[in-house]
């Protein structure tokens, strides 16, 4: 690698701004703040809602006729 082109690559904090939770990672930023993390979003947390699938599974069952 050239010298002098690349830009410092650092270990910084996280931020989560809906949960406040914080976490280490690497960039060559100074700091990130992200809005869902891993503590909050519903994937990870096993609250995810399935209703809206559920709902357009039906329309379209209903829709084209099928059982």
């Amino acid at each position: 690698m050239k010298e002098g082109i690349h830009p410092k690559y650092n270990k910084i904090t996280v931020t989560c701004t809906s949960c406040g939770a914080t976490f280490e990672s690497g960039s060559v930023k100074s700091e990130i703040r992200v809005d869902t993390c891993s503590n909050c979003h519903p994937f990870y947390t096993g609250k995810q809602r399935f209703a809206a699938a559920a709902g357009r599974v039906e329309k379209f069952n209903k829709k084209f006729g099928l059982k």
